[in-house]
């Protein structure tokens, strides 16, 4: 550690930032680190609610994508959540049965079941995204348009480059999808 960064650490400061050096391996932990620390923050106020429900980050999930898409046929958020069906089941059927999720038979084919959050389950998700959506409202907020664009193309950029079109396409689905209690009766 520099100077610099040490005074700045004594002072309860914020350190400077290291110059990024694709070459540097201490540029690049950093980096990491940060990454790591910035999760761990964002996930914190969720996981405490999350907790009051006994459910996990695997809820959670699930709950995010399938408020933020009604109607989700499960093949689809299998492929979003990347994970095997198995790994599903458990989470799903505890969400199911605790009335936050409903499934929902397709209308042209009655074995799809396309997945829906109850109104119990959109409040939950909503508040989930409200605590996690206060901290990127904060942080955003004290930024200039060049920085949140740059924000964003790095987030971008850490998605693998063969799944990237599918997650913007996600995302123009997820924000075109309408609002829970919106959608159309089954």
């Amino acid at each position: 550690m520099n100077s610099a960064s040490a005074k700045a650490l004594r002072s309860g400061g914020d350190p400077p930032a290291r110059d990024f050096a694709p070459e540097s391996d201490d540029a690049i932990f950093d980096m990491m680190e940060l990454f790591f620390f910035a999760y761990r923050d964002f996930v914190k106020d969720a996981d405490r609610l999350l907790e009051k429900y006994k459910f996990g980050r695997a809820h959670h999930r699930v709950l995010h994508f399938v408020d933020r898409r009604p109607g989700l046929a499960i093949a689809a958020l299998l492929d979003i959540l990347k994970i095997t069906k198995q790994s599903l089941n458990r989470v799903l059927k505890q969400l199911l049965d605790g009335g936050f999720v409903e499934a929902r038979e397709g209308a042209n084919d009655r074995r799809q079941r396309l997945l829906y959050t109850s109104p119990e389950g959109a409040a939950l998700a909503r508040e989930l995204a409200r605590l996690q959506s206060a901290r990127f409202v904060r942080v955003l907020s004290g930024l200039s348009p060049d920085a949140r664009r740059s924000a964003t193309e790095f987030l971008l950029a850490m998605i693998d480059q063969d799944e990237r079109a599918s997650v913007r396409a996600h995302l123009l689905v997820a924000a075109a999808a309408p609002s829970a209690g919106e959608e159309s009766p089954p």
